[in-house]
């Protein structure tokens, strides 16, 4: 098991592929094995894997690329998620469980059923999201250890 020391961080970075549906999960899976070598309590390490996959899959569903981060930090894991995509018009509309304007071909692969922000809030300590129409949406979200 490796340890950080209270000043050091590992920072990983994944560029993520829009309907790239044969690399979904990926970018969490291996952020998960990290979390599992630094000895990351498994309660915790669910939460990181939750979020980090509900926002890999929204870039993949609905961008045409991004770029997901995470800064692994003693205490914490920030993961950042920023997508070059539609953008999010309602995001009051779009935190609502259930609420998803994934395209019939994307649920009938068994995504998109609208769960994927309100995991990604339930699971965080903190969280932000900003989005642009034509600009696309970027995501934060804190998980403490």
């Amino acid at each position: 098991m490796i340890k950080l020391k209270d000043n050091q961080k590992i920072l990983l970075e994944f560029n993520l592929a829009g309907s790239a549906f044969d690399l979904a999960g990926e970018a969490s899976s291996k952020i998960k094995r990290v979390l599992q070598q630094i000895g990351v309590a498994t309660e915790v390490i669910r939460r990181i894997a939750i979020s980090s996959y509900e926002a890999e899959m929204n870039v993949i569903i609905h961008a045409c690329c991004g770029v997901m981060r995470a800064e692994i930090y003693p205490n914490r894991t920030e993961i950042q998620v920023e997508d070059q995509g539609p953008g999010i018009a309602d995001i009051a509309l779009a935190m609502q469980e259930g609420f998803s304007t994934a395209p019939d071909f994307v649920r009938e692969m068994g995504f998109g059923a609208g769960m994927g922000l309100p995991n990604m809030v339930r699971c965080s300590d903190q969280f932000d999201i900003q989005s642009q129409i034509g600009k696309g949406t970027t995501v934060l979200m804190v998980i403490n250890h």
